[in-house]
């Protein structure tokens, strides 16, 4: 990994240089060639054998054509039309015309990009055709490498001491000076490059996107959204430590007769939950063993009716104070007492197994500030994970960048509150944003303090005026003393903003060069999908099937002897006290025969051995 205190450039020169590949013309145009290039020169880098630090130079010369052996050095002309104009008697240096009259440099072609506006030049977006990008500066490995926290065996802090921790400050709007915990060459590299494409149109950004990132070509596959396949990707890394959970000792936690419990929030439309859902379906050979609760807006709900992958009857959305008329809106403290409340009493006080978090919204204009936009975001899905994820559980949950004082307090309370913590960017991240993922591992027993903290400054965020902030869930002071965790922190920042500078600096070569294409696309989705366990296969909308096929199909041989029983009148007196959610049961429809009858019925049934 990365080691803090070295200098990482992000620069832009127009300085010529000689051509790298030998085989090329020596002849250059003067003043006219341009180097774009990242010089990243440090020390120790990585612990490479040859001890040069792993990280080398990366060069993107804008080369000139050759010239075929002619002895004209002025590039800009064909072969064939240099000697086309020899013949007509010009001279190098001299225009066409009896009296050398003519313009002497050529017209220059068109570099009009797609929608851009005829004659519009984009500092350091030209268009170009002779762009060199060397794929070894990159960090693309199918097989992805896990750097966990060292385990802390200091049990969470009290309250008091939380107390005393906080602060409140100005407002701040501005991420620049954001250096305590990386590199300052590396934060200013960062906001350089993403500065570079601020007037660049969306679709060309997008294209030049999608052509230079090597694991693009992942898609969604058969699932709803590309959320489905971060999930995927996140749970065999972590070796399905969420589908598959185990405890400290190796044994599986979920058996014959257990449902796994599972929570997503802030996760609309809910690709997380239809992959956790298809997993546990397809593990246990056609039956889902478990059970999701979803917490999200209502405005931008999960999309049930498009689990096509796995059975949306497993998942339970809920969207706070009002159950299901609430709004789902997770800054509300009353919303998220009323769902931690909900999931306690569904599993029995016991908790989910593990929950899930990728909450985010549009920062379009501001992305340099997005870790200041979402800073109570990260603290709200932290404090719902406190709240629901039972003892020895799991949580994941996306961020960005974390560079402010407030964001690594958040991070150094849940090494506090988990065994294990991780921070990790999944290859199905594109590589060229801020997004990582807080991966915790086996949650502890005594966290209550924290949760009740982090609970009362959300509600003091609310309560403040908007000129000032909490600035500081832990003091800058104790972070830096806690060296180990200090070190670790400023070591993935380091690592992971180094190779977002390298993805941006790339996006924006391939933005110049719309002929450049990333060849091992095809190759690096094979061998993650075989790795993830995951079948190539595209989304396909589920067939229907008639009642009775339908009902053949679902009994499977089973004793069918409850469909003669006489039918019974619900009251409160019998079913209708027990029944404290819908989801809780399952309900089949029948129809009746065309005999005339007109009484209709259903079957209501609670699976209580879960």
């Amino acid at each position: 990994m990365l080691k803090r205190g070295h200098k990482h450039t992000l620069c832009e020169s127009d300085t010529s240089s000689e051509d790298e590949d030998s085989s090329s013309s020596s002849a250059r145009r003067p003043n006219k060639q341009s180097r774009l290039s990242i010089d990243l020169k440090s020390k120790d880098l990585s612990d490479n054998e040859d001890g040069g630090g792993g990280w080398d130079v990366i060069n993107a010369k804008e080369q000139t054509d050759e010239t075929g052996g002619v002895a004209n050095t002025n590039t800009n002309y064909s072969v064939f039309a240099q000697r086309m104009m020899k013949n007509m008697g010009y001279e190098e240096g001299k225009g066409l015309g009896k009296y050398g009259q003519g313009l002497v440099d050529p017209v220059e072609a068109s570099r009009q990009r797609g929608r851009r506006g005829l004659g519009l030049r984009l500092e350091g977006l030209e268009a170009s055709t002779n762009l060199n990008w060397d794929g070894k500066q990159e960090h693309v490995e199918v097989e992805e490498e896990i750097s966990w926290l060292p385990h802390c065996t200091n049990a969470p802090p009290d309250y008091d001491t939380l107390l005393s921790w906080s602060r409140d400050d100005k407002k701040k709007l501005d991420i620049s000076d954001e250096t305590n915990f990386c590199d300052p060459k590396i934060l200013e590299g960062i906001l350089n490059a993403k500065s570079i494409f601020d007037q660049l149109d969306g679709r060309e950004l997008q294209r030049a996107r999608s052509r230079s990132n090597p694991f693009e070509t992942l898609g969604k596959l058969f699932f709803q959204n590309r959320a489905a396949l971060k999930m995927a990707n996140m749970d065999c890394v972590f070796d399905f430590m969420f589908t598959r959970p185990k405890n400290e000792a190796g044994e599986t936690l979920i058996g014959p007769e257990d449902l796994l419990y599972f929570a997503d929030v802030c996760a609309a439309p809910g690709g997380f939950s239809e992959y956790v859902l298809w997993r546990r379906k397809t593990d246990s050979g056609g039956f889902c063993d478990a059970k999701g609760f979803g917490f999200t807006l209502r405005e931008n709900d999960f999309k049930l009716h498009d689990f096509f992958a796995a059975p949306a009857e497993f998942f339970e959305p809920h969207y706070g104070i009002n159950g299901q008329e609430g709004d789902g809106d997770v800054f509300k403290p009353s919303n998220i007492t009323n769902f931690v409340k909900f999931v306690r009493t569904t599993t029995k006080g016991k908790g989910v197994h593990f929950m899930m978090a990728d909450g985010g919204f549009s920062v379009e204009g501001q992305e340099n500030i997005q870790e200041i936009l979402s800073k109570q975001l990260y603290l709200c899905q932290c404090i719902v994970a406190l709240g629901i994820v039972r003892t020895d559980g799991h949580f994941v949950c996306k961020l960005f960048d974390v560079f402010t004082t407030f964001s690594v307090g958040l991070v150094y309370l849940m090494y506090r509150c988990f065994k294990y913590v991780c921070l990790h960017k999944p290859n199905t991240s594109r590589p060229a944003n801020s997004e990582r993922y807080i991966i915790c591992k086996w949650k502890r027993d005594d966290v209550d303090n924290v949760y009740r903290y982090l609970f009362e400054m959300n509600e003091r965020l609310i309560g403040l005026s908007s000129s000032m902030d909490v600035t500081e869930l832990v003091p800058l002071e104790h972070l830096r003393a806690e060296k180990e965790f200090f070190d670790y922190i400023c070591t993935s920042n380091d690592e992971l903003g180094f190779r977002q500078m390298v993805s941006l600096r790339k996006i924006q070569i391939f933005c110049q060069d719309t002929q450049m294409i990333e060849t091992r696309q095809s190759d690096l989705r094979i061998k993650s999908l075989e790795l993830w366990q995951l079948p190539d296969r595209t989304r396909i909308a589920p067939q229907r099937s008639e009642a009775k096929v339908k009902f053949v199909e679902l009994i499977d041989g089973e004793n069918c002897e409850y469909m003669s029983r006489a039918p019974e009148d619900l009251t409160v007196a019998n079913l209708l006290e027990k029944l404290r959610s819908a989801y809780d049961f399952r309900c089949v429809l029948l129809a009746s025969t065309r005999d005339g009858r007109k009484d209709r019925a259903f079957y209501l049934g609670e699976n209580c051995s879960h």
